[in-house]
């Protein structure tokens, strides 16, 4: 099959707000065609709303990432509808904090199933489309916690590691398809998630970032949008840390 032509399409789950919104924008601004995901419907389309203005395209698809039915049926609507699915960005995640000692089952279970298992299922899907493209890039959001570990975070840290050894294979099964896959790991970033961290605990993020501050959320996007380029043909495989060097040593 030949190649498409025609706008590309981008899936960002998680886009209706901090690091997923930033990316959906940073997209756009590549003319990608960019559908927007996340479970709240009334916030998706303020973001539409948003690229719209700049002259950008989008539309709304709502899920619960958790579910892993609706994931697939999710990614089969887009291909469908579209006639295409040409770059993937799995960003949605959420936290259930808690030390080991204490962590429930389903606090365990939750983050997994939102933060891994989804990736998984998405990714999946998408290779069928992304094949008869002829092209794909699926970069998958992690965290430095995946990388460090972070106390309070077990449930959290083991889905984000996750995330490199299953991208990782992807990457190497699918690289004869022209298709890359990889990850970008946020340090601490600017989002309505870290506003909400006592000062105490932004001082010390500041004090063990090497650049002396938090990230930004299109410092992420900046970095999405290369690996979702043809610029980024030659890379796959690989952990991205956008940390303000915080996990160089």
């Amino acid at each position: 099959m030949a190649k498409l032509e025609g706008k590309r399409v981008a899936v960002v789950t998680g886009a209706s707000r901090g690091i997923g919104k930033a990316i959906a924008f940073a997209l756009a601004k590549q003319d990608r065609h960019v559908v927007l995901v996340a479970r709240n419907e009334g916030l998706l389309n303020e973001v539409k709303g948003e690229i719209e203005s700049m002259g950008g395209e989008a539309s709304v698809k709502t899920c619960d990432m958790s579910d892993g039915t609706a994931v697939t049926a999710l990614i089969e609507a887009v291909a469908d509808e579209h006639k295409r699915l040409d770059i993937l960005v799995n960003n949605a995640g959420i936290t259930r904090d808690n030390l080991l000692l204490r962590m429930t089952d389903e606090e365990f279970d939750e983050v997994i199933n939102t933060n891994l298992r989804s990736v998984f299922v998405a990714c999946r899907a998408a290779l069928r489309p992304m094949m008869r493209g002829k092209f794909g890039r699926i970069i998958n959001i992690a965290s430095v916690a995946g990388l460090t570990g972070n106390p309070g975070q077990a449930n959290y840290a083991a889905a984000k590691s996750g995330l490199g050894g299953l991208t990782k294979t992807i990457a190497k099964e699918l690289a004869s398809k022209k298709i890359t896959a990889n990850v970008v790991a946020p340090g601490f970033i600017a989002t309505d998630m870290t506003d909400v961290l006592p000062e105490s605990i932004k001082a010390m993020v500041k004090q063990v970032t090497p650049v002396g501050r938090m990230g930004e959320p299109n410092e992420i996007a900046a970095a999405v949008a290369f690996l979702a380029s043809d610029d980024a043909s030659y890379v796959t495989g690989q952990t991205l840390a956008v940390d303000g060097g915080m996990t160089m040593m």
